[in-house]
């Protein structure tokens, strides 16, 4: 079982979290912020990861700090459990449509992180998460579990659907990207490590 456990404490939070990257969909998922916790959940389901993940954080103050830690936190978790990446399929690309909204998102978890996000919202809110942070949290997972992310709304109305379809579009090319190649012997990479 591939799987990681990450603590990160700081002045301004509190994120514990276990992932399980050969799961079954299984999560406990609580950052204080409903529709975060809603896009943690569907990316747990949509990606058959099994995933503990638990926030405190100053939000008093506003989301932002719970947002980023989080998605350090699990990025962080995504790179323990990978280890030194041997046997991956390395790539993963999904199409995920949520109602009239249709996201695409690409990834290589090759150990080198960038992030490519092309999305507008026409709302600044979803809920309590500014929809501003959306990309911070990808920013902060791509950089974490040291991976190229490439997302984007292709088109779309509700801003909730737009950000719900990203959401399960990066699962499922996670999901593909960190699968098991029998084929592949050592890393996927012609230098020899990643």
């Amino acid at each position: 079982m591939r799987s990681a456990t990450v603590q990160r404490k700081t002045k301004e939070t509190n994120v514990s979290v276990t992932l399980e990257i050969d799961g079954s969909g299984n999560y406990s998922v609580s950052t204080g912020i409903g529709f975060l916790d809603h896009m943690l959940e569907l990316f747990t389901k949509h990606g058959m990861f099994n995933l503990q993940l638990k926030c405190k954080g100053d939000l008093h103050v506003d989301d932002h700090h719970t947002t980023e830690d989080v998605a350090i936190a699990l990025g962080k978790a995504f790179d323990k459990a990978l280890k030194d990446r041997a046997g991956i399929s390395r790539y993963g690309s999904a199409y995920v449509p949520m109602d009239e909204s249709l996201a695409r998102c690409v990834v290589d978890v090759g150990g080198r992180s960038a992030l490519v996000f092309k999305a507008d919202f026409n709302r600044k809110k979803v809920g309590d998460l500014s929809t501003e942070m959306i990309r911070h949290f990808f920013k902060s997972f791509a950089e974490n579990v040291k991976a190229n992310v490439h997302v984007e709304v292709l088109y779309g109305v509700n801003t909730h659907h737009k950000i719900e379809a990203l959401f399960k579009a990066l699962a499922r090319a996670m999901r593909i990207a960190c699968e098991k190649d029998a084929r592949v012997k050592g890393v996927l990479s012609t230098k020899g490590n990643l």
